[in-house]
């Protein structure tokens, strides 16, 4: 199934100190392969549930710890970890398939209650996009949608060659740290909004707002929110001028997503939702 098991047992010891892990946590491991990292957490932790797509594999890690003291403290789940429910965690720790990378990450974020930390290994320009500041090259919309709800750190750069079979590409581990308390902000609206932008993250604001497709979602928006608030609205009515008139208003109509804050995004947000646009 195209896993690649990592072999270096001091990556894998680093990995679990990065971690922290406490006597008395739960850790979610994705992606256990044969086990290596996951014997590490079970003398760490008062429990670990791995989760595990092949079964052949699960069924050598079940092997692996039968009849060992931390046996018991082994859960698995058999299964693609986007189609399951994730159960209570404290820490989580994967080395998952690339493919599955960024739909995992949001999955992780909006879990609930909130974990305390995540050491995730990554393919290394992903996970480099997960620490991009405004300005960086590989700056997107993966940066900020992420940013907004987590602290994120590289942690360290892990060659080809510490994997069986050697993977094409580098890859690197990150430390994610969810934000708590949580903002208050409604992420598919932000997620609509960083969506227009980042389409073409080179093009000003005035440019990404003006499509065809996205004055369309806006306007249908616009009417369904001024419908469910009972307010009046002109029938031929402009939704051009109103989005350049609020773009205006935040001084935005000429930036770029590629240099905009996460401050800079609020304050955009806030403005179209002040003005009864909305995003989702």
């Amino acid at each position: 199934m195209g896993q690649h098991i990592l072999k270096n047992p001091l990556i894998v010891n680093s990995i679990v100190e990065k971690a922290a892990i406490r006597s008395t946590d739960t850790v979610l491991e994705i992606g256990p392969g044969t086990g290596n990292l996951t014997v590490k957490l079970l003398q760490k932790a008062k429990k670990v549930i791995a989760c595990e797509v092949d079964p052949r594999l699960a069924a050598e890690l079940q092997k692996r710890v039968q009849g060992s003291p931390v046996s018991t403290k082994l859960h698995i789940i058999v299964g693609d970890v986007l189609k399951t429910e994730l159960p209570y965690f404290d820490v989580c720790v994967a080395n998952l398939p690339y493919q599955i990378s960024s739909p995992f990450v949001f999955k992780l974020l909006l879990h609930r209650p909130l974990f305390r930390c995540a050491v995730l290994m990554f393919q290394r320009e992903f996970a480099l996009r997960l620490v991009a500041k405004p300005g960086d090259k590989l700056y997107c919309r993966l940066s900020i949608n992420t940013q907004l709800l987590a602290k994120v750190d590289h942690l360290i750069k892990v060659g080809k060659n510490n994997f069986r079979p050697p993977p094409k590409v580098e890859s690197s581990v990150v430390r994610i740290e969810p934000i708590n308390p949580v903002p208050p902000i409604n992420f598919k609206e932000w997620d609509g909004l960083t969506r227009i932008v980042f389409a073409r993250k080179n093009r000003t604001l005035s440019a990404s707002f003006k499509t065809q497709g996205v004055q369309t979602m806006l306007e249908k928006n616009f009417r369904i929110h001024c419908s469910i608030h009972n307010q009046a609205i002109e029938e031929d009515i402009n939704i051009a001028e109103k989005v350049d008139t609020i773009l205006k208003s935040v001084n935005a109509n000429a930036r770029r997503a590629r240099s905009m804050d996460m401050d800079d995004f609020l304050e955009l947000l806030h403005a179209f939702n002040s003005n009864g646009i909305h995003f989702a």
